[in-house]
């Protein structure tokens, strides 16, 4: 008789799959799930509605009272912008600091205990966002254009140069990413709302005194942006631009990268 402790005995045994046999969650998928935690929380809906609501307040007031030399298309792209530059950072920052700040960091760093590619698809969500939310800021400034046309029979202007609208999706990009490194670095939402907005604006304040023109021309980012958006970027431009990058978007990101890969998860 068999004994059921027989390891020979077919119906009985099991093989465990190699550890090599188990993958690990796909980075597209990663970057989805925190895409879809930026649009589907309370927070970050409602953040998305209200940058809708503003865009099309703008635009409804343009479309109205907006002259003739206003109503153009890159008139209209600017002014939507307005939004976007003060709350993109805000998105970003808590797409970073929602692990720390609504207490789900367990659930997400035990499902992908390698933090650095949680962090990564924050980034990539981020960035992906930013670009939608751009391409509807254009749909927007298309329709205003258009109604202006159509209902005050102004003449029509879609022109605008490719390095102004490269440089529109640029800097809305680097906004974002701005927000990132605020949150990945204080990891706390009201904090690094208020630092995003303070610290920069403090150093715009304190660049303007003539002694401290030229360091502000290196590190004001709000400044070093204008010739991206207005397509007149040149060689020093660049330079100014990925010099205050650094500053206010590299250095955030470098201590928030370390914070986020260390910091105890309770």
């Amino acid at each position: 008789m068999t004994s059921v402790l027989d390891p020979t005995t077919s119906h009985l045994t099991h093989e465990r799959p190699a550890l090599t046999d188990v993958r690990g969650i796909p980075f597209t998928r990663l970057a989805r799930v925190e895409l879809r935690k930026m649009v589907d929380t309370r927070a970050g809906r409602w953040m998305l509605i209200v940058m809708s609501a503003i865009s099309a307040l703008i635009v409804a007031a343009m479309v109205i009272w907006g002259t003739p030399d206003e109503s153009t298309f890159s008139v209209f792209v600017g002014v939507t912008s307005f939004p976007l530059i003060v709350l993109l950072p805000i998105v970003g920052i808590m797409a970073a600091t929602a692990e720390w700040s609504q207490r789900t960091g367990l659930v997400t760093f035990t499902l992908e205990p390698r933090r650095s590619r949680v962090l990564l698809a924050k980034v990539v969500a981020g960035v992906l966002l930013g670009l939608l939310v751009v391409a509807a800021s254009f749909v927007a400034a298309a329709l205003g254009h258009l109604l202006t046309i159509v209902l005050r029979d102004t003449p029509g202007d879609w022109s605008m140069s490719w390095q102004v609208v490269l440089g529109f999706v640029v800097a809305m990009t680097i906004f974002i990413i701005q927000g990132l490194g605020f949150g990945f670095a204080v990891l706390n939402t009201p904090v690094a709302i208020v630092a995003s907005i303070l610290l920069p604006t403090i150093w715009s304040i304190v660049g303007a005194f003539p002694k401290l023109q030229t360091a502000a021309t290196w590190l004001d980012l709000n400044r070093t942006i204008d010739p991206l958006m207005s397509g007149s970027m040149t060689g020093a431009d660049w330079a100014h631009l990925g010099t205050a990058s650094a500053v206010w978007i590299g250095i955030p990101l470098a201590i928030g990268s370390w914070r986020v890969l260390t910091r105890e998860v309770k």
